[in-house]
């Protein structure tokens, strides 16, 4: 029996024959927490011992909380004092105790004297040839030739070490890019406050979760000029969700506003930001109303809110969605109703802090992302 163990990041690709014969086990990103003890237990530890950096001599107290908008904690790495036993300094007198016994060493070798020919018959052919010198021999030589002198060089060298004072290095954000480098990832940024026609969406890639803003503009303005344009390398399925969208945000206006004629007048342009990359999929349409509305009625959407779905079913990767959420500072989420079991099924370290709505309507999305609109 011969078992295959195939791996990918993205399910799609795979052929769909291939795929069907296949056993798919889903496994998730890491969250934060979990990221911090990775690096905590196994990559701290790694890094130290490479560098050829000893457990005593430094002291790991924080951890930062990851690179992203969550609020970071500072880490702090401080060598250890000299007056520590375990300290750098107690290894270099160790070092020097270790020098010192090689000293002794050498002193107590029996020396044996050398006998030296001091006249030699020049007619008298049977004398050999000097040989090389015995293990004796070089000690002796060793021994009064200067070793001595290397000793106390090297005495006095560490007691230099021993005397020098002990860095204190401290790494908190300010300098935290000078030790690793710049973040690979960042997250999307957070507006203090949201500008009209921009809704932040949840989305899933290769790399797991991430978040994108949606950004509607209004072109022109003008008597049966009503029309939409989209860019942002969108597939075919986002296109028509955007079609469907403006077709939704024309019902809701009408019933909202019965006297805006936004949608007869205003060509309008919908772009998904990051224009080098290919997206699709249908669960943008939310996010895309929301955003076509909030530029209709020339009103922001509430802060720190981000949403999913395609209104009344369901999506999927409801956990790196809320990763990537948490990662860009988002507190308030919007799911379809169908979703809730997938969000209970989650840890409680991942829905810490959130602030989740399952919605069965447009009509419950509206009252949440305009919190200060009265209902109709």
């Amino acid at each position: 029996m011969v078992l295959f163990v195939c791996t990918a990041n993205v399910v799609e690709m795979i052929p769909s024959p291939l795929l069907d014969r296949m056993e798919i086990i889903a496994i998730a990103g890491y969250i934060t927490d979990e990221k911090m003890h990775i690096a905590r237990d196994y990559l701290e530890k790694n890094t130290r011992e490479a560098s050829g950096i000893k457990p005593e001599q430094i002291a790991l107290q924080l951890v930062r909380q990851g690179l992203s908008n969550e609020p970071p904690q500072d880490v702090t790495i401080v060598k250890a004092t000299k007056e520590d036993k375990n300290s750098p300094n107690s290894l270099a007198e160790d070092a020097s105790k270790d020098v010192n016994r090689t000293d002794s060493s050498l002193e107590n070798i029996d020396v044996v004297p050398l006998t030296t020919i001091s006249e030699v018959d020049p007619n008298d052919h049977s004398i050999e040839a000097p040989t090389k010198p015995s293990v004796e021999e070089t000690a002796k030589f060793l021994c009064t030739s200067g070793t001595h002198e290397v000793n106390e060089n090297t005495q006095r060298t560490m007691e230099a070490l021993v005397d020098k004072p002990v860095e204190k290095v401290v790494v908190d954000a300010s300098n935290l890019s000078d030790f690793v480098g710049k973040p690979v990832f960042q997250g999307e940024h957070i507006y203090d406050q949201t500008p009209v026609g921009v809704v932040m969406g949840l989305a899933w890639n290769a790399m797991g979760g991430s978040t994108l803003y949606i950004e509607t503009a209004k072109v022109e303005e003008s008597e049966g000029k009503g029309a939409l344009v989209v860019t942002g390398q969108l597939g075919d399925v986002m296109k028509e969700s955007a079609q469907i969208a403006q077709t939704v945000c024309r019902a809701v206006l009408l019933e909202k506003e019965p006297n805006n004629p936004f949608f007869r007048m205003s060509k309008l342009h919908l772009h998904v930001p990051a224009g080098a990359t290919p997206k699709d999929g249908p669960s943008a349409g939310c996010t895309m109303v929301t955003s076509m509305l909030s530029l209709a009625m020339g009103k922001s959407v509430k802060k720190d809110l981000a949403m999913t779905g395609v209104l009344m079913f369901s999506v999927k990767q409801v956990k790196e969605k809320i990763i990537a959420a948490r990662r860009s500072g988002v507190k308030t989420m919007i799911f379809p109703s169908t979703n809730r079991r997938d969000f209970d099924e989650l840890t409680s370290n991942v829905k810490e802090g959130l602030e989740v709505h399952f919605v069965d309507m447009y009509s419950e999305i509206y009252d949440i992302a305009f919190p200060g609109d009265a209902k109709t």
